[in-house]
């Protein structure tokens, strides 16, 4: 907590902003952490418990427009040591017609090639001027560690700031790597992940296990609907929320680690910014993620688990959805006023990010972005014998309500990620989408005889391979990779090749770059690249 936090800025370090404090609420570790020498060796957290974590905030002001400056922190701890950061530089908010170097990314998650990947950037651009993070960030959001100081050295800030130390590679041949000093000199704006999201709130079970246990908040509000007078006689309104929240999932941790631009019907969860030429719009479209399996003991996207059948407090509701999209929602309301705002109208670059990939030829874009159908199965005494889910295709909210508003307002690029390639896709009218997350690990792309596992005897019929939204990938423009038949392949899913893509708004550029970590000492290699043109 210290007893004084403060930066220090401008020429000679002359002034000083005092920073704010506030302890993060739900900040924890437990036996699966990664911390101290090794992961749950017993001497730090055999079991779920509460880590103190303390947010300092200072806001920097009087700077002068395209100036920048130089900063350093400081911190006085309470035995009255004092630290302090190295130290690095600021700017304000960049004015249109300035020119930005903006790093577009996702799905970090501490996958192993993430450390190798900034550092390349840095040494291949250089200081960037934004980073644009598609959502994903760490694996489970409440786990402190993963933030902060995660032992095998990945963390997600310590690789943003260059201070990671990953070794990948062979047993004999491994190569360190840090990481980029990239949010000491720039901004990051974030879209919510399926991996921000924490579910049911429990101090008595594993981090990972309630990670994966949101459930509908309308599910829980039915529970809370049935026991309001043991949980609150008065029902008192903070204490329902409280207990939603508790019995549901919540996005706390994320939404209390970072002072993001907001709407006033979205707070942080979804907004809109404008940076020099570019308007950027952050939307939260992600759900939970299940798995594709059908056997008796999964609960999963298309099915419940067999054992859970009788208690519908352990069933899993397919991969419902967090935050509604759908026309008549307060999200897409805002979107439809934002899309007519004088600020993105005016705007040369319209950028939107999400999570959730609307064109993809991975694994995750299958089944329809929309909410579950249910189908319970019973038997003639009425006993049920399966709950099943089907997600109508033409019900699917991105492709059938958000892209066609997109597009008719003009907007150029559509950033996500959640599927862990690279692959990009154009519209007719002329809008782009561009997957740039083969960061540190791929799940594979569904091309060809390469088949996503998607159920049979379902009502849908859900896309084995390809976009199941109807576009054709881009083969890259420069040095695409080839196949085992020698035709240029139209993506990157790689376990050993990293990839990352750069806006540059000087020139209307988005160029996307490789690095082959099995090969450090090789080359970064630009391998796409493809222009931003106005469209009205």
């Amino acid at each position: 907590a210290g007893t004084a936090h403060s930066v220090a800025y401008g020429p000679g370090l002359s002034q000083t902003a005092v920073a704010t404090t506030r302890p993060l609420s739900r900040s924890r570790e437990d036996a699966s952490s990664w911390v101290g020498e090794q992961r749950g060796d017993g001497r730090l957290y055999a079991k779920t418990s509460q880590r103190p974590i303390w947010r300092h905030e200072a806001e920097v002001t009087g700077l002068t427009a395209a100036e920048r400056v130089p900063y350093r922190v400081t911190s006085t701890r309470a035995d009255g040591q004092t630290v302090s950061s190295a130290e690095f530089s600021l700017a304000p908010q960049p004015a249109p017609g300035q020119p930005l170097k903006i790093l577009l990314t996702s799905d970090h998650q501490l996958k192993p090639m993430v450390s190798a990947n900034l550092q390349k950037v840095v040494e291949t651009v250089g200081r960037v001027d934004a980073v644009f993070l598609a959502g994903d960030l760490v694996q489970v959001p409440d786990r402190a560690s993963e933030w902060f100081d995660d032992c095998r050295g990945n963390a997600f800030f310590a690789n943003l700031q260059g201070r990671a130390r990953y070794e990948l590679g062979e047993a004999q041949a491994k190569t360190i790597y840090r990481g980029g000093e990239l949010i000491q000199h720039a901004p990051l704006f974030t879209a919510l992940g399926n991996h921000e999201v924490m579910g049911r709130f429990s101090m008595a079970s594993g981090l990972n296990d309630q990670f994966d246990d949101p459930f509908p908040r309308a599910a829980a509000q039915e529970i809370y609907a049935q026991k309001a007078s043991q949980i609150n006689p008065s029902v008192d309104r903070p204490v329902q929320a409280d207990w939603l929240k508790n019995n549901s999932f919540n996005t706390d941790t994320y939404e209390e680690i970072f002072s993001l631009p907001q709407s006033q019907t979205g707070g942080q969860r979804y907004y809109a910014v404008s940076l020099g030429e570019v308007r950027l719009v952050v939307l939260y479209a992600t759900q939970i993620w299940r798995t594709w399996k059908l056997d008796a003991g999964a609960r999963g996207r298309y099915r419940e688990r067999q054992s859970d059948l009788h208690n519908p407090n352990n069933w899993g509701y397919g991969q419902h959805i967090f935050e509604p999209i759908a026309p008549g929602s307060a999200q897409y309301t805002w979107l439809a006023a934002e899309v007519n705002s004088p600020e993105f109208q005016q705007a040369k670059y319209k950028l939107v990010m999400l999570h959730h990939p609307p064109h993809s030829l991975g694994d995750n874009v299958v089944p329809a972005y929309t909410d579950p159908v249910q189908l319970i199965e019973r038997d003639a005494d009425g006993t049920i014998q399966a709950v099943r889910y089907e997600y109508p295709r033409d019900a699917d909210y991105l492709i059938r309500d958000v892209m066609p508003l997109l597009e008719t307002a003009g907007v150029q690029l559509v950033l996500y990620g959640h599927t862990h390639l690279w692959n990009r896709f154009v519209s007719p009218s002329g809008s782009h989408f561009l997957e740039t997350s083969n960061v540190g690990n791929s799940y594979g792309a569904y091309l060809g005889d390469q088949q996503r596992p998607v159920p049979s005897g379902y009502r849908e019929a859900y896309a084995a391979t390809g976009d199941p939204n109807g576009l054709e990938p881009v083969v890259p423009s420069l040095a695409p990779l080839s196949g085992q038949d020698g035709q240029p392949l139209p993506y990157l899913s790689s376990n050993q090749i990293t990839a990352f893509s750069i806006l540059d708004t000087g020139t209307g550029l988005v160029s996307s770059y490789r690095f082959d970590t099995g090969a450090p000492e090789s080359a970064v290699v630009k391998f796409d690249e493809f222009p931003l043109t106005a469209r009205r």
